[in-house]
């Protein structure tokens, strides 16, 4: 496959720039007369030709769907058809891989395609929750009311990433430098002593023969302990991609203090606002369940919506095997179950909903809060205590001149 550079204009006059990837020249004139486009000047490019577009690299975030889906509720209420929509967004979209799904989605409206099928052929760019939510709003005449209730749904996901982002980056900020300050008292700093305690012809103290012992090991051994680390972070990296592995890391990360109880509420939280958002727009009980299934970080709540479902299937109130699962808090299913004896499911899913993002973000400040002093507590504990070590042949040194 090569890759070639085109400049090219549709029907209207409008013109686009840009790159793909083909097998040959007449292979790439032919995808772009098949994108609705007329070929101006595609040429072959080399490594040195060839357009280095970051912007490209970057993948389609919950933010710049959510975006896309208000543009094109406010486009399409103003009573613009669905293919002028398109072509409008595909002007203003910044996201490339965005820019250019919705350019192809476009080309199939064009080709008579409905937009949810259209939308399908982008699973990467373009989730399941979208695809059926336009899919339900299309066979109810309602699809600027499901594109309305996507970018809701986007915008809160947007929000509650970016919540736990920033409260973890000054913890992780702090824990960079905790071992950079280690790393450099063990190579530079204790190493730069250990002529001076080679003369003081004395035993040394177990703490100090011990930091010696490490820094001697880190400096003589340092690529020992590079491969050490490379060979555990691959080992992690390919055992979360076995069903094993993602079982073991993910029960882990339920377990551990302060964060277990977050990943719980993300859970929960994550559930309602999907299920909501598709059983209100229309979407059957069972389809919107295998949806968010699949929306799941965490194989242990995937696992129980996938058998949730199987019940929901045979007959059972969805409720009843979240709360035999054990993985959901009694709020969650209790809530659910007196939505569904009153026929008010999706109403009680949006209240939940709202209650888990409120808890996400009180749960978030709060592991904040007690990450900072414990990370300075640490590395507080780890400098003192080699300064101890370095200090420690001195004060036996100073005592023993103070016999003479």
């Amino acid at each position: 496959m090569a890759s070639f550079g085109y400049s090219a204009v549709d029907i209207k006059g409008n013109e686009f720039k840009g790159s793909l990837q083909a097998q040959d020249l007449d292979h790439a004139m032919r995808e772009l007369k098949g994108k609705g486009l007329l070929p101006v000047r595609v040429v072959e490019q080399n490594v040195m030709t060839q357009d280095i577009n970051f912007s490209a690299l970057k993948r389609v975030t919950a933010r710049d769907l959510a975006l896309f889906c208000r543009q094109f509720t406010s486009i399409y209420r103003a009573g613009v058809p669905i293919v002028d929509c398109l072509r409008l967004l595909t002007e203003q979209t910044a996201n490339i891989k965005l820019k250019d799904a919705t350019q192809d989605v476009l080309t199939e409206i064009e080709k008579g395609e409905p937009l949810s099928q259209a939308l399908m052929q982008h699973p990467k760019v373009f989730p399941a929750l979208l695809v059926t939510t336009v899919a339900a709003g299309e066979a109810t005449g309602t699809l600027d009311v499901s594109f309305e209730r996507m970018a809701l749904q986007f915008e809160k996901t947007h929000k509650l990433q970016a919540m736990v982002k920033k409260a973890m980056i000054y913890p992780l900020i702090v824990a960079i430098v905790a071992i950079i300050v280690v790393i450099v008292m063990l190579v530079k700093v204790i190493p730069s002593y250990v002529d001076m305690f080679a003369q003081l012809g004395t035993q040394l103290p177990a703490v100090t023969r011990f930091v010696v012992a490490l820094s001697e090991f880190v400096v003589n051994f340092w690529f020992v302990i590079a491969f050490a680390i490379l060979v555990v972070v691959l080992f992690v990296r390919r055992a979360k991609h076995t069903k094993g592995g993602r079982k073991f890391f993910d029960r882990i990360a339920l377990k551990l203090p302060l964060f277990g109880k977050l990943n719980e509420k993300k859970a929960c939280s994550m559930l309602a606002r999907t299920l909501a958002t598709l059983y209100s727009s229309g979407v059957p009980m069972a389809d919107s369940i295998e949806i968010t299934a699949r929306t799941m970080e965490n194989v242990w709540y995937h696992d129980a919506l996938t058998d949730a479902l199987e019940a929901v299937i045979a007959g059972q109130p969805l409720s009843r095997p979240l709360e035999v699962s054990g993985l959901f808090p009694p709020l969650l299913y209790h809530m659910i179950r007196i939505g569904e004896e009153t026929g008010e499911t999706d109403v009680m899913l949006e209240k939940l909903a709202d209650y888990y993002d409120e808890e996400v973000e009180n749960a978030t400040q709060s592991l904040s809060a007690a990450m900072e002093p414990m990370i300075i507590i640490v590395l507080a504990l780890i400098v003192g205590f080699l300064v101890a070590a370095i200090m420690a042949p001195m004060l036996t040194m100073y005592q023993a001149l103070e016999t003479i």
